[in-house]
Protein backbone atom coordinates (compact mmCIF):
# COMPACT_ATOMS: atom_id res chain seq x y z
CA UNK A 1 0.00 0.00 0.00
CA UNK A 2 2.86 2.83 1.05
CA UNK A 3 4.60 1.69 -2.40
CA UNK A 4 1.32 2.65 -4.32
CA UNK A 5 1.44 6.03 -2.18
CA UNK A 6 4.97 6.47 -3.24
CA UNK A 7 4.65 5.81 -6.88
CA UNK A 8 1.32 7.95 -6.74
CA UNK A 9 3.24 10.75 -5.36
CA UNK A 10 6.17 10.21 -8.24
CA UNK A 11 3.51 10.55 -10.59
CA UNK A 12 2.73 14.34 -9.32
CA UNK A 13 6.01 15.21 -8.54
CA UNK A 14 6.30 14.52 -12.42
CA UNK A 15 3.01 16.08 -13.71
CA UNK A 16 3.65 19.63 -11.04
CA UNK A 17 7.21 20.02 -13.32
CA UNK A 18 5.81 19.80 -16.47
CA UNK A 19 2.74 22.04 -15.81
CA UNK A 20 5.21 24.61 -14.62
CA UNK A 21 6.51 25.30 -17.67
CA UNK A 22 10.32 23.85 -17.12
CA UNK A 23 12.50 22.88 -19.68
CA UNK A 24 11.38 19.38 -19.00
CA UNK A 25 7.84 19.88 -20.51
CA UNK A 26 9.38 19.85 -23.64
CA UNK A 27 11.18 16.68 -23.36
CA UNK A 28 9.37 12.99 -23.83
CA UNK A 29 9.08 11.44 -20.37
CA UNK A 30 9.13 7.37 -20.44
CA UNK A 31 7.24 5.24 -18.23
CA UNK A 32 10.83 4.01 -17.42
CA UNK A 33 11.69 7.47 -16.75
CA UNK A 34 8.98 7.47 -13.73
CA UNK A 35 9.96 3.98 -12.66
CA UNK A 36 13.89 5.11 -12.23
CA UNK A 37 12.47 7.93 -10.05
CA UNK A 38 10.11 5.56 -8.19
CA UNK A 39 12.95 3.39 -7.78
CA UNK A 40 15.20 5.47 -6.63
CA UNK A 41 12.90 7.24 -3.69
CA UNK A 42 12.32 2.87 -2.89
CA UNK A 43 16.23 2.34 -2.27
CA UNK A 44 16.98 5.32 0.03
CA UNK A 45 17.19 4.61 3.56
CA UNK A 46 13.80 5.72 4.99
CA UNK A 47 15.21 5.37 8.73
CA UNK A 48 15.19 6.77 11.73
CA UNK A 49 17.28 6.18 14.53
CA UNK A 50 17.77 7.44 18.18
CA UNK A 51 19.74 6.66 21.30
CA UNK A 52 18.61 6.12 25.19
CA UNK A 53 20.46 5.71 27.98
CA UNK A 54 19.49 4.91 31.53
CA UNK A 55 21.23 4.96 34.88
CA UNK A 56 20.74 3.55 38.39
CA UNK A 57 20.23 4.84 41.58
CA UNK A 58 21.05 8.34 42.63
CA UNK A 59 21.31 8.84 46.50
CA UNK A 60 23.01 11.22 48.62
CA UNK A 61 23.35 10.34 51.87
CA UNK A 62 24.88 12.85 54.83
CA UNK A 63 28.79 13.07 53.73
CA UNK A 64 27.64 13.64 50.25
CA UNK A 65 25.53 16.51 51.02
CA UNK A 66 28.21 17.86 53.60
CA UNK A 67 30.92 17.74 50.57
CA UNK A 68 28.84 19.73 48.35
CA UNK A 69 28.22 22.43 50.20
CA UNK A 70 29.61 25.45 49.35
CA UNK A 71 28.42 28.25 51.05
CA UNK A 72 25.78 28.79 53.76
CA UNK A 73 22.68 26.70 52.87
CA UNK A 74 24.55 26.35 49.10
CA UNK A 75 25.09 23.02 46.96
CA UNK A 76 26.85 22.35 44.16
CA UNK A 77 26.44 18.29 42.77
CA UNK A 78 27.34 19.23 39.42
CA UNK A 79 31.61 18.13 39.84
CA UNK A 80 30.01 14.36 41.01
CA UNK A 81 28.78 13.98 37.23
CA UNK A 82 31.83 15.69 35.71
CA UNK A 83 33.35 12.11 34.34
CA UNK A 84 30.30 10.97 33.12
CA UNK A 85 28.04 13.81 31.36
CA UNK A 86 29.35 13.23 27.92
CA UNK A 87 27.95 9.90 27.62
CA UNK A 88 24.23 11.46 29.58
CA UNK A 89 25.13 14.37 26.88
CA UNK A 90 25.20 12.93 24.28
CA UNK A 91 22.11 10.55 23.76
CA UNK A 92 18.79 11.77 22.47
CA UNK A 93 17.30 11.20 25.75
CA UNK A 94 18.55 10.02 29.20
CA UNK A 95 16.57 8.79 31.90
CA UNK A 96 17.52 7.96 36.24
CA UNK A 97 15.97 6.75 39.16
CA UNK A 98 15.91 9.76 41.72
CA UNK A 99 15.92 8.00 44.87
CA UNK A 100 15.25 10.71 47.39
CA UNK A 101 12.89 13.49 47.88
CA UNK A 102 13.67 17.59 47.95
CA UNK A 103 12.06 19.41 50.53
CA UNK A 104 14.38 22.90 51.40
CA UNK A 105 12.39 23.84 53.73
CA UNK A 106 13.04 20.82 55.89
CA UNK A 107 16.36 20.30 57.48
CA UNK A 108 18.29 17.80 55.13
CA UNK A 109 18.50 14.23 56.05
CA UNK A 110 20.23 10.65 54.51
CA UNK A 111 19.11 7.44 55.40
CA UNK A 112 16.84 6.06 56.31
CA UNK A 113 14.20 9.19 55.28
CA UNK A 114 16.16 11.17 52.84
CA UNK A 115 15.60 14.67 51.80
CA UNK A 116 18.37 16.10 49.60
CA UNK A 117 18.82 19.92 48.50
CA UNK A 118 16.82 21.05 45.29
CA UNK A 119 20.01 21.77 43.66
CA UNK A 120 20.40 18.55 42.92
CA UNK A 121 18.64 17.99 40.49
CA UNK A 122 19.98 21.20 38.87
CA UNK A 123 23.23 19.09 38.99
CA UNK A 124 21.17 16.46 36.30
CA UNK A 125 20.15 18.84 34.39
CA UNK A 126 23.15 20.13 34.32
CA UNK A 127 24.58 16.66 33.64
CA UNK A 128 22.57 15.66 30.41
CA UNK A 129 19.35 13.66 32.16
CA UNK A 130 16.10 14.45 30.90
CA UNK A 131 14.08 12.59 32.89
CA UNK A 132 13.90 10.96 36.32
CA UNK A 133 11.65 8.22 37.33
CA UNK A 134 10.96 8.85 41.13
CA UNK A 135 8.66 5.61 42.38
CA UNK A 136 11.13 4.27 44.33
CA UNK A 137 10.56 2.89 47.94
CA UNK A 138 12.09 6.43 49.17
CA UNK A 139 9.59 8.49 47.74
CA UNK A 140 7.67 8.97 50.70
CA UNK A 141 9.99 9.76 52.95
CA UNK A 142 8.79 13.21 53.36
CA UNK A 143 4.93 12.70 53.04
CA UNK A 144 2.96 13.74 50.76
CA UNK A 145 5.26 17.26 50.73
CA UNK A 146 8.08 15.52 50.00
CA UNK A 147 6.37 14.07 46.46
CA UNK A 148 4.83 17.80 45.70
CA UNK A 149 8.17 19.73 46.43
CA UNK A 150 10.26 17.16 44.26
CA UNK A 151 8.07 17.29 41.43
CA UNK A 152 8.16 20.97 41.40
CA UNK A 153 11.65 21.07 41.14
CA UNK A 154 11.86 18.87 39.03
CA UNK A 155 9.43 20.50 36.68
CA UNK A 156 10.88 23.79 37.37
CA UNK A 157 14.62 22.64 36.47
CA UNK A 158 13.23 22.02 33.04
CA UNK A 159 13.28 18.06 33.46
CA UNK A 160 10.35 14.94 33.66
CA UNK A 161 9.52 12.78 36.05
CA UNK A 162 7.72 9.51 36.02
CA UNK A 163 6.43 7.10 39.26
CA UNK A 164 4.58 9.54 41.44
CA UNK A 165 1.91 12.36 40.68
CA UNK A 166 0.64 15.19 42.50
CA UNK A 167 -3.07 14.69 40.79
CA UNK A 168 -4.92 11.77 40.21
CA UNK A 169 -5.91 10.65 36.16
CA UNK A 170 -2.60 11.16 35.33
CA UNK A 171 -1.99 9.21 31.41
CA UNK A 172 1.65 7.46 31.07
CA UNK A 173 4.18 9.61 29.44
CA UNK A 174 4.54 10.00 25.79
CA UNK A 175 7.89 11.24 24.09
CA UNK A 176 8.45 11.77 20.80
CA UNK A 177 12.21 12.16 19.64
CA UNK A 178 12.97 12.32 16.14
CA UNK A 179 9.65 10.84 14.90
CA UNK A 180 9.71 7.60 17.39
CA UNK A 181 7.32 7.55 19.99
CA UNK A 182 8.55 6.45 23.22
CA UNK A 183 5.83 4.73 26.04
CA UNK A 184 7.51 5.75 29.67
CA UNK A 185 6.24 4.17 32.71
CA UNK A 186 7.68 3.76 35.88
CA UNK A 187 6.69 0.94 39.27
CA UNK A 188 7.74 0.42 42.73
CA UNK A 189 7.76 -2.55 45.17
CA UNK A 190 6.52 -0.32 48.09
CA UNK A 191 7.39 2.60 49.96
CA UNK A 192 8.83 1.03 53.39
CA UNK A 193 5.95 1.07 55.04
CA UNK A 194 5.27 4.91 54.84
CA UNK A 195 2.37 4.31 53.23
CA UNK A 196 -0.02 5.60 56.36
CA UNK A 197 1.68 9.16 55.29
CA UNK A 198 -1.07 9.26 52.39
CA UNK A 199 -4.76 8.81 51.98
CA UNK A 200 -5.95 5.67 50.18
CA UNK A 201 -7.14 7.80 47.88
CA UNK A 202 -4.01 10.13 47.48
CA UNK A 203 -1.83 6.96 47.83
CA UNK A 204 -4.20 5.12 44.34
CA UNK A 205 -2.31 7.90 42.45
CA UNK A 206 0.62 9.52 44.16
CA UNK A 207 2.76 6.67 43.69
CA UNK A 208 3.32 3.36 41.11
CA UNK A 209 3.37 0.64 42.88
CA UNK A 210 4.02 -2.71 41.22
CA UNK A 211 0.69 -3.77 40.75
CA UNK A 212 0.04 -6.10 37.73
CA UNK A 213 -3.21 -5.36 36.74
CA UNK A 214 -2.09 -1.98 36.00
CA UNK A 215 0.79 -2.21 34.49
CA UNK A 216 -0.91 -4.46 32.18
CA UNK A 217 -3.21 -1.69 31.61
CA UNK A 218 -0.84 0.99 31.09
CA UNK A 219 1.20 -1.26 28.57
CA UNK A 220 -2.22 -1.78 26.56
CA UNK A 221 -3.11 2.36 26.79
CA UNK A 222 0.36 2.76 25.24
CA UNK A 223 -0.09 -0.03 22.91
CA UNK A 224 -3.70 1.50 21.62
CA UNK A 225 -1.68 4.70 21.47
CA UNK A 226 0.52 2.95 19.06
CA UNK A 227 4.00 3.91 20.28
CA UNK A 228 7.19 2.44 18.79
CA UNK A 229 8.51 1.52 21.54
CA UNK A 230 7.39 1.16 25.49
CA UNK A 231 10.11 1.40 28.59
CA UNK A 232 9.05 0.77 31.76
CA UNK A 233 11.95 2.01 34.81
CA UNK A 234 10.85 -0.36 37.63
CA UNK A 235 12.56 -0.54 41.53
CA UNK A 236 12.32 -4.30 42.88
CA UNK A 237 14.15 -6.82 44.04
CA UNK A 238 16.41 -7.58 46.97
CA UNK A 239 19.12 -5.15 47.78
CA UNK A 240 22.34 -6.71 47.98
CA UNK A 241 21.89 -9.55 45.89
CA UNK A 242 23.70 -9.66 42.57
CA UNK A 243 21.68 -12.15 41.40
CA UNK A 244 18.06 -11.29 40.52
CA UNK A 245 14.96 -12.75 42.22
CA UNK A 246 12.22 -15.33 40.95
CA UNK A 247 9.47 -12.73 41.60
CA UNK A 248 11.82 -10.03 39.01
CA UNK A 249 12.08 -12.45 36.22
CA UNK A 250 8.74 -13.65 36.22
CA UNK A 251 7.28 -10.15 36.38
CA UNK A 252 9.90 -8.83 33.71
CA UNK A 253 8.87 -11.67 31.15
CA UNK A 254 5.37 -10.85 31.99
CA UNK A 255 6.00 -7.65 31.30
CA UNK A 256 7.51 -8.17 28.18
CA UNK A 257 4.46 -10.72 26.87
CA UNK A 258 2.48 -7.38 27.28
CA UNK A 259 4.06 -5.36 25.44
CA UNK A 260 7.10 -3.86 27.13
CA UNK A 261 10.26 -3.82 25.14
CA UNK A 262 12.72 -2.42 27.29
CA UNK A 263 13.30 -2.63 31.06
CA UNK A 264 15.63 -0.81 33.06
CA UNK A 265 15.66 -2.14 36.99
CA UNK A 266 16.81 -0.62 40.36
CA UNK A 267 16.64 -0.70 43.94
CA UNK A 268 19.17 -4.08 44.45
CA UNK A 269 22.25 -1.24 44.84
CA UNK A 270 24.26 -3.41 42.76
CA UNK A 271 24.36 -4.74 39.49
CA UNK A 272 22.44 -8.03 38.25
CA UNK A 273 22.35 -9.52 34.61
CA UNK A 274 20.53 -8.76 31.37
CA UNK A 275 18.10 -10.77 29.55
CA UNK A 276 17.40 -10.27 25.66
CA UNK A 277 13.76 -12.01 25.16
CA UNK A 278 11.99 -12.09 21.77
CA UNK A 279 8.54 -11.87 21.37
CA UNK A 280 6.31 -11.55 18.60
CA UNK A 281 9.49 -10.68 16.18
CA UNK A 282 10.73 -8.32 18.34
CA UNK A 283 13.83 -8.80 20.60
CA UNK A 284 13.35 -6.84 23.41
CA UNK A 285 15.76 -5.97 26.78
CA UNK A 286 15.51 -6.46 30.09
CA UNK A 287 18.34 -5.43 32.69
CA UNK A 288 17.59 -6.54 36.26
CA UNK A 289 19.48 -4.03 38.31
CA UNK A 290 21.89 -0.81 36.93
CA UNK A 291 23.21 -1.07 40.59
CA UNK A 292 24.45 2.78 42.25
CA UNK A 293 24.82 5.87 39.86
CA UNK A 294 25.98 7.64 42.81
CA UNK A 295 25.41 7.18 46.81
CA UNK A 296 27.90 6.50 49.86
CA UNK A 297 27.10 3.28 50.28
CA UNK A 298 31.28 1.45 49.89
CA UNK A 299 33.35 -1.32 50.66
CA UNK A 300 34.28 1.27 53.53
CA UNK A 301 30.74 2.05 54.77
CA UNK A 302 29.34 -1.17 54.20
CA UNK A 303 32.21 -4.02 54.04
CA UNK A 304 30.32 -4.01 50.16
CA UNK A 305 32.35 -3.46 47.13
CA UNK A 306 29.43 -4.21 45.06
CA UNK A 307 28.00 -1.00 46.31
CA UNK A 308 30.38 0.99 44.62
CA UNK A 309 29.71 -0.16 41.15
CA UNK A 310 27.00 0.64 38.72
CA UNK A 311 26.31 0.55 34.34
CA UNK A 312 24.81 3.57 31.95
CA UNK A 313 22.83 1.37 29.45
CA UNK A 314 22.84 2.91 25.83
CA UNK A 315 20.68 1.56 23.37
CA UNK A 316 20.35 2.52 19.97
CA UNK A 317 16.60 2.06 18.18
CA UNK A 318 16.02 2.15 14.59
CA UNK A 319 12.49 2.64 13.12
CA UNK A 320 11.57 2.12 9.47
CA UNK A 321 9.75 4.84 8.13
CA UNK A 322 8.31 2.40 5.31
CA UNK A 323 7.12 -0.38 7.49
CA UNK A 324 6.80 1.37 10.86
CA UNK A 325 8.66 -1.16 12.93
CA UNK A 326 11.35 -1.00 15.10
CA UNK A 327 13.98 -2.38 16.66
CA UNK A 328 16.42 -2.44 19.12
CA UNK A 329 19.70 -2.09 16.82
CA UNK A 330 22.93 -2.09 19.38
CA UNK A 331 23.08 -2.01 23.25
CA UNK A 332 26.19 -0.51 25.12
CA UNK A 333 27.29 -1.03 28.50
CA UNK A 334 29.30 1.84 29.91
CA UNK A 335 30.07 0.66 33.77
CA UNK A 336 30.73 3.26 36.48
CA UNK A 337 32.40 3.41 39.81
CA UNK A 338 31.90 5.77 42.55
CA UNK A 339 35.57 7.54 43.70
CA UNK A 340 35.37 9.11 47.14
CA UNK A 341 38.51 10.53 48.00
CA UNK A 342 39.85 13.71 49.94
CA UNK A 343 40.75 17.12 48.94
CA UNK A 344 41.12 19.71 51.12
CA UNK A 345 40.29 18.06 54.11
CA UNK A 346 36.93 16.97 52.62
CA UNK A 347 35.48 14.03 51.19
CA UNK A 348 34.49 14.23 47.40
CA UNK A 349 32.48 12.03 44.87
CA UNK A 350 32.79 11.19 41.28
CA UNK A 351 31.30 8.80 38.97
CA UNK A 352 33.85 7.58 36.99
CA UNK A 353 33.29 5.65 33.72
CA UNK A 354 35.45 2.65 34.15
CA UNK A 355 37.22 1.52 30.65
CA UNK A 356 37.67 5.50 30.89
CA UNK A 357 40.51 5.20 33.81
CA UNK A 358 41.68 2.09 32.49
CA UNK A 359 42.78 3.53 29.04
CA UNK A 360 44.34 6.71 30.75
CA UNK A 361 41.20 9.06 29.07
CA UNK A 362 40.20 10.42 32.50
CA UNK A 363 42.50 13.21 33.04
CA UNK A 364 42.87 12.23 37.18
CA UNK A 365 45.66 10.22 39.09
CA UNK A 366 45.16 7.81 40.67
CA UNK A 367 47.21 5.84 42.96
CA UNK A 368 47.80 1.75 42.81
CA UNK A 369 45.14 0.86 45.09
CA UNK A 370 42.11 2.88 43.52
CA UNK A 371 43.39 1.67 40.10
CA UNK A 372 43.20 -2.34 41.02
CA UNK A 373 39.75 -1.30 42.71
CA UNK A 374 38.47 0.31 39.33
CA UNK A 375 39.80 -3.12 37.48
CA UNK A 376 37.77 -5.35 39.98
CA UNK A 377 34.82 -3.04 39.25
CA UNK A 378 35.43 -3.67 35.88
CA UNK A 379 36.01 -7.57 35.73
CA UNK A 380 32.67 -7.53 38.26
CA UNK A 381 30.65 -5.70 36.75
CA UNK A 382 31.28 -7.10 33.04
CA UNK A 383 30.98 -10.20 34.07
CA UNK A 384 27.68 -10.44 35.59
CA UNK A 385 26.64 -8.36 32.35
CA UNK A 386 25.91 -10.55 28.94
CA UNK A 387 26.84 -8.75 25.68
CA UNK A 388 23.48 -8.35 24.76
CA UNK A 389 24.59 -7.57 21.37
CA UNK A 390 25.41 -11.06 20.44
CA UNK A 391 22.26 -12.20 20.93
CA UNK A 392 19.81 -9.68 19.26
CA UNK A 393 18.14 -11.81 16.35
CA UNK A 394 19.34 -8.99 13.53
Amino acid sequence: MKRRYIFILTLMIVLIIILSGCEIYHEKISKEDIEDVQEDILEKPQLESISVLAAGDIMFHIPQIDSARIGAGEYDFSPVFKYVKKYIQDTDISIANFETVTVDERKYSGFPRFNSPSTSILALKDAGFDILSTANNHCLDQGKQGIISTLKNIEGTGLKSIGTYDSPQIEPMIEKVKGIEIGLLSYTYGVNGLDSLLSREELSYMVNLIDEHKIEEDIAYLKEKDVDIILVFIHWGHEYHREPSNYQVELGNKMIQWGANIIFGSHPHVVQRTEIIEHNGRDNFIIYSMGNFISNQSEHTMGNPYTEDGVMVKIDIEKDLISGQTAIKIIDYIPTWVYRYREDGKMKYAILPVEDVLNGNIGIDLDKTTLLRVEKSYRDTMGTLKDSEVYLSH
